[in-house]
């Protein structure tokens, strides 16, 4: 891929391509099309995506030595100047292929140092896009919501990137379809 054309990587962490969350993803990569990016869209649950063994080899390759779907991944990773991460909240965090991915990202996001991790992922950014069940406030009061967030943001934080939005859809179970306040806040984070 060339450097010169604005590229997104779009990674949907949700087994449902029609529900709150793949909604939001569609959302986002409509939207960066029209601004001009080229997309490429990645479904988690489609991928072969071995759990990470803890060899830390990484941190010296920065790519994972394990030889499954990460390459391509991570190539993506290297090649886009935004990414774009839909998933659901499950039990107050990102569904276990998402933590896993994070796991699998250690060395191509960070490097080890003696003192604190130094990022290797920086000038990129990110938009993280969230739905849970428990509807507003009580995702808020209670965490749901903000334990994910928290654990995509802190990901993309260490890695040296920069966010461009963050946006959360509660009380999904009750929801026909994606609330238009909810989609003209993901719009208005690609400007």
């Amino acid at each position: 891929m060339t450097m010169n054309k604005k590229l997104v990587l779009a990674i949907l962490g949700s087994p449902h391509r029609n529900r709150t969350t793949a909604a939001m993803m569609d959302i986002a990569t409509r939207r960066a099309e029209e601004k001009g990016y080229m997309v490429t869209k990645i479904n988690l649950y489609e991928k072969n995506i071995l759990f990470c063994i803890g060899c830390r080899n990484c941190m010296g390759t920065q790519i994972c030595t394990q030889k499954d779907d990460m390459q391509k991944i991570v190539a993506l990773l290297h090649d886009c100047q935004i990414v774009f991460l839909a998933a659901p909240v499950y039990w107050a965090n990102v569904p276990a292929p998402v933590k896993n991915l994070f796991d699998r990202l250690l060395g191509t996001a960070m490097e080890v140092t003696s003192t604190f991790p130094k990022p290797r992922l920086q000038g990129k950014k990110y938009m993280i896009l969230t739905s849970c069940n428990t509807p507003f406030p009580f995702s808020w009061i209670f965490g749901q919501s903000r334990g994910a967030i928290r654990n995509m943001d802190e990901f993309f934080k260490t890695a040296g990137m920069k966010p461009i939005g963050k946006v959360v859809c509660a009380g999904a179970a009750s929801k026909k379809e994606l609330p238009k306040r909810i989609a003209r806040r993901i719009e208005r984070c690609l400007k």
